[in-house]
């Protein structure tokens, strides 16, 4: 049993010191301030870019339903056979909202 207690107390535990772990949390925290505003950019470009390809989407509909349909299409004909669903229909208008100095094709 003494044998035990020695070994215990002659082992030294290796473990991280207190300024270790505070130098760990400000290099994390300085990354963090260098890429969050940076990702929050990245996201209002992709949702710009992802509008745009929507606008793409439905005027390609669009110009499919003209040739099957001998007519010009409105969104709600779109919408009602089924080329477009509801939440591109919304996304379509939120673009040409955001960018009114656009040309709209579709109504």
């Amino acid at each position: 049993m003494k044998s035990i207690l020695k070994q215990l107390q002659t082992k030294t535990l290796q473990a991280f010191t207190l300024l270790e772990m505070l130098m760990v949390l400000v290099i994390i925290s300085v990354l963090m301030l260098l890429f969050v505003p940076n990702l929050s950019k990245q996201k209002e470009n992709v949702e710009k870019t992802g509008g745009a390809a929507i606008v793409k989407v439905v005027e390609s509909q669009a110009e499919l339903f003209e040739m099957a349909e001998d007519k010009e299409p409105s969104l709600a004909d779109l919408q009602s056979k089924g080329y477009i669903t509801e939440a591109q229909v919304k996304k379509y208008n939120d673009y040409y909202a955001k960018n009114s100095d656009k040309a709209r094709s579709l109504n």
